[in-house]
């Protein structure tokens, strides 16, 4: 099989579970409009139409078909060495109610899963946070000290019988009882049961503009109109800008293998990530037929790096091919995830003046725990009820211990907004660009965009991302146009395939 730029989870076409898609109406009213129809947007909508309300999704592609689709879907409270992370940038309490959180997320999702009956091949499997080499067993052990101090029963280990692994490590902490799933299946489920009783799922509608109010207003690219109570931005990047979210989170990219295994035998026994760079993410799938599959994740960088290659893909397929028995590599792709400087997520009100304009985002490669755990906040406030964790995750809060972090992350902002607009165009016209690849053209006193596809036609775009002006850079492993800056993403055509931006890239035909 030839390899396909495609998640494992979107090609699977059991996995599309959800109603024949609806027109939106010109005009619509409603009581919470959801902006975002990933895992964080379905179960925002979802809890609120539990509460009574008319809610209504309104999703750019498909539900489930952004960054849920391309997750790993690991369900855990350990996340890596995300809880001393937390620990170095907030208080003991802090750290032992995002650990609190994360396992009450997992549990709701079991939940819904068992009394939905939602086949998503839910297994509660060990999850293992594990040195690669000895320049990260330091970071494992304080993985577990932070753990062990926020009350998560886990043990440290290197026997080879108690890890998921086909080599030996230096050192690892392991938290039992943690999940996996396919995180389309259980979406798509969700999402099911949203239309009907005045509550809509609108697919393939970009939202333009929102504009908080008594109602709030929703637009999209086609003139449509959805009037709400209350508007929940659950986008991977907030789109609007009021919340300042571009200028206190990273967008950083991460890839991702599908091996097929030739023996099952060979499956981990529990999901794995490693502790520091290089990053190797692992776990088990068995798909509908029973075959084996071996999920290998890592090669991290921020949005619009000139480290996005095709290398990078390769790199996971020689670690996999390496350690395991693959019969074949038939999927890779690559995800997308919003940083917080801080390193916790968001839910609650979108900027500390909104009183109906509401965020669930922010949830730093653990979307799975985190959206949902942010879904119960937004709808509990927005219900008008106490929320055990919103102090944790509210927007607003200041993190005086996250500045360093935030200078160097408007650094980087700064020296791309300035930088790039004086680095030298890469060719004179479009016409010196090779098949298969991209380059930045000079064009008049200014410089354009342009990548000619296998057949010789070339696409040609602005550099100048359509959300706060920065230079677009080239990512050749996904072939796209990234920004640098806040982690929009374009097509070659310069269609939005990430927010925050909502407008296209302006094509340029007179560079053809």
């Amino acid at each position: 099989m030839e390899t396909a730029h495609d998640s494992i989870w979107l090609a699977d076409s059991a996995a599309d579970q959800l109603p024949a898609a609806v027109e939106p109406p010109q005009e619509l009213t409603v009581d919470v409009a959801v902006i975002g129809g990933g895992i964080a947007g379905i179960t925002t909508a979802l809890l609120c139409k539990r509460d009574g309300a008319r809610v209504a999704v309104i999703e750019r592609g498909r539900i489930a078909g952004g960054a849920t689709g391309f997750t790993t879907a690991k369900a855990s409270a350990l996340q890596q060495t995300k809880l001393s992370q937390i620990r170095r940038r907030h208080d003991a309490d802090a750290v032992a109610a995002y650990a609190t959180a994360s396992i009450a997320a997992l549990d709701w999702i079991e939940r819904e899963v068992r009394e939905r009956a939602i086949d998503c091949g839910w297994e509660r499997l060990p999850d293992v946070t594990y040195a690669l080499d000895e320049r990260q067993v330091e970071a494992v052990e304080q993985t577990a000290e932070a753990a062990r101090a926020a009350g998560l029963p886990v043990r440290t280990t290197t026997a080879r019988t108690a890890l998921p692994l086909p080599f030996d490590v230096p050192a690892a902490v392991v938290l039992d009882g943690q999940a996996q799933f396919h995180p389309v299946r259980y979406v798509r489920a969700l999402a099911a049961q949203i239309p009907g009783d005045d509550c809509h799922l609108f697919e393939q509608s970009a939202v333009v503009g929102v504009e908080e109010g008594a109602p709030c207003t929703v637009t999209t690219d086609d003139g449509r109109t959805i009037r709400a109570s209350d508007v929940v931005v659950c986008t991977n990047y907030p789109l609007l800008d009021r919340g300042l979210f571009f200028a206190r989170t990273e967008a950083a990219r991460s890839y991702l293998v599908a091996a097929r295994l030739r023996d099952t035998a060979d499956l981990p026994r529990a999901m794995a990530i490693s502790a520091g760079e290089p990053t190797r993410s692992i776990r088990a799938y068995r798909d509908q037929d029973g075959s084996p599959w071996l999920l290998v994740g890592g090669e991290g960088h921020l949005v619009g790096a000139d480290e996005a290659s095709p290398a990078r893909y390769q790199a996971l397929e020689r670690f996999a091919r390496h350690h395991w028995d693959v019969a074949e590599i038939p999927y890779r792709w690559s995800t997308q995830d919003g940083m917080p400087v801080d390193s916790l997520p968001y839910a609650g009100r979108y900027a500390p003046r909104s009183r109906h304009l509401w965020v669930n985002a922010g949830h730093q490669k653990w979307g799975m725990t985190n959206a949902t755990a942010g879904a119960r906040v937004v709808a509990d406030l927005i219900a008008g009820r106490q929320s055990r964790f919103a102090d944790l995750l509210d927007p607003n809060r200041v993190t005086v211990s996250a500045a360093p972090r935030l200078a160097r992350a408007q650094l980087w902002v700064g020296a791309h907004l300035i930088g790039d607009r004086l680095t030298p165009a890469e060719s004179s016209s479009a016409e010196e660009v090779p098949p298969g690849q991209a380059r930045v053209v000079r064009a008049g006193l200014g410089k354009a965009g342009v990548y000619r596809d296998d057949a010789g036609e070339p696409h040609a775009v602005s550099l100048r991302c359509t959300h706060l002006g920065c230079l677009v850079h080239w990512n050749a492993a996904e072939r796209s146009w990234d920004c640098p800056c806040h982690g929009s993403r374009f097509s070659i055509d310069g269609e939005v395939l990430a927010g925050p931006a909502t407008r296209p890239l302006p094509r340029r035909d007179d560079m053809g």
